[in-house]
């Protein structure tokens, strides 16, 4: 389908839409603000799923301001960014954290620089900033993680020659809990489960209630807005904590996700008051996911339950981020906390100079679009101190 001049008309100014072609393959899709004149530091911004590059429109001009060039692509299987097949069916290797890590390197390099003054990963976009730092940390010489914390690479098992135990896999870990999951009273599933399978693409295509609805109500209830967010750290990765969680997380099983949030629709005067996201802007997203659908970005779900592709990551076991990091998440958002542990992992063993974590006030998972000028603050105060200092609290 023959896409409309991007933005419709919603974009702040000085951002701008153009193509960078021969990316690792791909013709990648970029915004970019701050682009006028040369000098400038690169600041380098990868979204995770549904959100596009569009998602950081409300930050960029911010990050430009001062003095950076900011740079955020539409990444491998999303938006316009093309060079993937759009297929369920076809092979996910181009899809590997790996191979999307190399995408975020030729990125780099196509656009004429050495290294990255700033560097952020959102959602899916955290993983794939976090293997940026931790493979090539002379390019990516300091990271911010958001929502969704890193708790190191794949390991071998250690010390096992003399031991006749077999270490506990994590996919038969992940089974068990599916399987109490399953046998709450109502049945429970993981999202990342629904999202693996063949139907999601068509079902959050055609939710009952249009697309534009699902992603309303989709975008509304992991926002601040929604007053049933209250995140807090589970215990253990158990059925019980983990049916604490809100549908749109362990989801209700045998409904679509459509129907899982539906029941949380925001009203009228709700979507009037959001400002972070306003019906025109909502339609951006409407527009590209009506005309390219999920599965591109379904594709990273199905990654993840990868034998094969989380082997090839355990290249790196043993290893960590050795460059600052600095973890951002929303007050209101559970994915800080979905994968128990996670947190302490990253700063206890992952990462060898934790910059420290910060929790935004009026923020749920869309922090970029949600608190811009607080992230902005974050983020120019992380890079301007060299990226070393730590930094606590709210």
């Amino acid at each position: 389908m023959t896409a409309l001049p991007y933005g419709n008309g919603t974009l702040p100014a000085g951002i701008r839409s153009r193509m960078i072609r021969g990316v690792n393959g791909l013709d990648m899709h970029i915004l970019e603000a701050g682009f006028e004149g040369s000098g400038r530091q690169l600041a380098l911004l990868l979204h995770g799923f549904p959100d596009l590059a569009y998602g950081w429109r409300h930050l960029m001009p911010l990050l430009a301001e001062a003095g950076y060039h900011v740079v955020a692509p539409d990444q491998r299987g999303f938006g316009r960014t093309t060079g993937w097949v759009n297929d369920y069916d076809a092979p996910l290797g181009p899809f590997s954290l790996l191979n999307v890590t190399r995408d975020a390197l030729g990125l780099v390099f196509a656009l004429g620089y050495k290294r990255t003054a700033i560097l952020v990963g959102h959602d899916f976009g955290s993983p794939v900033a976090a293997y940026c730092a931790l493979t090539r940390p002379d390019v990516f010489p300091s990271v911010v993680l958001m929502s969704a914390p890193f708790p190191g690479p794949p390991e071998f098992p250690f010390d096992t020659a003399d031991n006749s135990a077999p270490p506990i896999q994590f996919s038969t870990s992940q089974q068990k809990l599916s399987a109490a999951l399953a046998e709450l009273d109502p049945p429970r599933a993981i999202y990342q489960q629904y999202l693996s399978t063949r139907e999601a693409n068509y079902d959050l295509l055609h939710s009952p209630h249009g697309l534009q609805t699902f992603l309303r109500t989709f975008f509304y209830v992991k926002s601040a807005d929604w007053s049933g967010n209250k995140p807090h750290p589970l215990k253990l990765p158990s059925a019980e904590d983990f049916a604490q969680l809100p549908s749109y997380y362990v989801m209700q099983s045998g409904k679509t996700m459509p129907e899982n949030v539906d029941p949380f629709q925001p009203s009228a005067p709700a979507i009037a008051a959001c400002q972070w996201l306003t019906e025109p802007e909502l339609g951006v997203y409407a527009e590209e996911y009506g005309r390219t659908g999920f599965q591109g970005g379904l594709q990273t779900y199905r990654v993840y339950t990868d034998p094969n592709l989380n082997a090839e990551l355990r290249l790196f076991s043993g290893k960590t981020i050795d460059v600052p990091l600095l973890f951002v998440g929303g007050k209101s958002d559970w994915g800080p906390y979905v994968s128990p542990g996670a947190l302490d992992l990253m700063q206890t063993k992952a990462t060898t100079k934790m910059a420290g974590i910060q929790f935004v006030d009026g923020a749920g998972h869309w922090i970029q679009q949600e608190q811009p000028a607080r992230l902005s603050a974050l983020l120019l105060a992380f890079a301007s101190d060299g990226a070393g200092t730590v930094h606590t609290g709210s």
